[in-house]
């Protein structure tokens, strides 16, 4: 037993030392890391900046968030307060904070797959090595930064679940289902999950394994918690009447053909948001233990893996099937369908494919020899593959964190309007408005999902002449709208374009007008425009810096 111990740690050990050589990047290079720009250093990282700014992290849920959009994006459209990943953010500097969060992320993620694995999916001793590179890879994968535990928390919460299935509970199964909530979020995980252990609850009843009271309040209890901590969004949900931006979110349009052609494209690829990285080593190992258990009639014996095998298709079949336009009918009656994503059910996939190689290596090894180093060379193959989906190594090309805010640039820009911040709006052409807002910048362009219609109609104004010239960014706005920008026929959807661009904006055709009233004062373009002039546009100054990615011409209101 003690033999057994030392070999867990050193296992444990090694794990450990693989996790802190892949986060050193971001400990090491600090501002001066590549990371995630989409839906990350876009978005979040800059709402977190303007959430701690404003001063309005406790603030009634309709109170105003000053800096975007004149005041109208209220409180409830950031994050709760009681989310660990807020405070983070409000008391660290950015990187700092990012890294920590991805480093506690992704030891709760290894550990939590760690004793699934040896408590239910995998017990036993002989699997340790199974056990831990399983975790390990688990933990390496490309999660979403923002989405926190939402997804790579699952195996810890399905472990504290199976206890309370088993009445194998303890103290430490609540602890996990009280935590977890508050570095989770219920949208982009956990209500999918939730629902899930529902159906799982409700299953064993039908086949008449008892009621299992404590299995359910287990449920209902995180699922109290959850509404505690996310009080914020039940508030929006059950009680907002105005009209919001997501009110005009349409999500079933597919043609039949095309939901199947997403449908292979999610099962072999992933989704951006919850990158799994399985495609080269893990569904051939899926599909060869896949393989042994129908020629050897195996259903029973690893009944676990083959209800993993399924569900794994079902998931991206439904996550597809979602935008199937034979939805309408019923997305026209019940509009929550459209409001509420309904696709992330296919969140569960990490899980899913990562238990799933874990019993699949299992299936392989006990074929013999020759097959059990065919499994060891999957599982080293997909850790090594992983590793090179090393933010430093795959957003090489991009800019870094301090390139991407431009702190300094940005700081000339503010000293030479030398105004006060509140005191004017700008909104940008060719770079996001995340950059003006998270160097204190009053902006009327933002990237949110929760704000009123009502000002996403008077937005459109300005750059009608301009959606009305390209229906992809026609479509992307009035069908979404989640990016309020200055969208450009020209540009579409272009909005990284770095300092050693030669494009120029020609025939412009902008509602300065209506920017004007609503209070904006300048615009920050990454690009010089042509017709400057016809746009009531004056060139005021252009600015570049060696630490920025972006040149910025400065656009006045005439």
């Amino acid at each position: 037993m003690l033999i057994e111990r030392k070999k867990e740690r050193r296992y444990i050990l090694f794990a450990l030392i693989v996790l802190a050589v892949y986060l050193s990047p971001l400990f090491i290079l600090q501002e001066n890391a590549h990371i995630r720009v989409h839906d990350n250093l876009d978005s979040n990282l800059a709402w977190y900046k303007v959430l701690a700014r404003s001063g309005e992290i406790f603030g009634d849920v309709q109170d105003p968030i000053p800096q975007i959009i004149n005041g109208l994006l209220s409180r409830n459209a950031f994050g709760t307060e009681y989310s660990v990943i807020v405070w983070l953010y409000a008391l660290l500097p950015t990187m700092a904070a990012y890294g920590l969060s991805q480093a506690l992320t992704r030891l709760v993620a290894f550990f939590g797959m760690y004793v699934l694995l040896k408590a239910h999916l995998l017990p036993g001793e002989k699997w340790l090595p199974i056990q831990i590179v399983t975790a390990l890879a688990f933990a390496l994968t490309p999660f979403w930064p923002s989405g926190m535990l939402s997804t790579l928390g699952m195996p810890l919460a399905l472990w504290a679940f199976l206890n309370f299935r088993n009445r194998e509970d303890t103290w430490k199964d609540y602890l996990v289902l009280t935590l977890l909530p508050l570095y989770a979020s219920i949208v982009l995980g956990f209500f999918f999950f939730l629902s899930a252990m529902g159906i799982f609850w409700l299953t064993d009843v039908v086949r008449r394994k008892g009621w299992n009271l404590r299995f359910l309040f287990a449920i209902v209890y995180m699922t109290f918690i959850f509404m505690l901590v996310e009080y914020r969004l039940v508030y929006s949900f059950l009680f907002t009447t105005e009209p919001n931006s997501r009110d005009e979110y349409f999500h079933a349009h597919l043609p039949f053909w095309s939901a199947v052609r997403l449908f292979f494209k999610n099962y072999l690829l992933g989704h951006t948001h919850v990158l799994t990285i399985h495609t080269l080593f893990i569904l051939p190992a899926m599909f060869i233990a896949f393989y042994f258990v129908f020629m050897k009639k195996l259903w029973k014996q690893e009944r676990i893996f083959v209800f993993l095998f399924v569900l794994n298709i079902l998931l991206s079949a439904w996550y597809a099937f979602w935008f199937y336009e034979g939805w309408l009918p019923l997305t026209k009656r019940f509009h929550f369908m459209d409001t509420f994503n309904f696709a992330r059910y296919h969140f569960l996939r990490p899980l899913v494919i990562y238990a799933s190689f874990a019993l699949a290596l299992k299936i392989i090894s006990l074929q013999g020899f020759s097959w059990r180093n065919t499994a060891k060379w999957f599982a080293i193959m997909q850790i090594v593959f992983l590793g090179l989906f090393n933010d430093e190594i795959i957003y090489q090309q991009k800019p870094t964190v301090k390139e991407f805010y431009a702190v300094d640039l940005f700081g000339k820009i503010k000293e030479h309007i030398a105004l006060p911040q509140e005191k004017y709006r700008v909104a940008s052409i060719g770079i996001h408005p995340a950059i003006s807002q998270y160097n204190g910048f009053y902006t009327l362009d933002t990237y949110n999902n929760f704000y009123p219609l009502s000002y996403k109609h008077q937005f459109r104004k300005i750059i009608e002449k301009e959606l009305a010239k390209n229906k992809t960014v026609r479509t992307y706005y009035d069908q979404w709208g989640g990016r309020c920008y200055l969208f450009t026929a020209q540009l579409g959807k272009r909005y990284m374009i770095k300092k050693d661009s030669k494009r120029h904006l020609k025939k412009l055709e902008l509602n300065t007008d209506v920017f004007k009233e609503m209070g904006g004062r300048y615009i920050f373009s990454a690009i010089p425009i042509d017709n400057a002039e016809q746009n009531q546009l004056q060139l005021d100054k252009v600015f570049e810096s060696k630490k920025s990615a972006w040149k910025i011409y400065l656009y006045k209101i005439l």
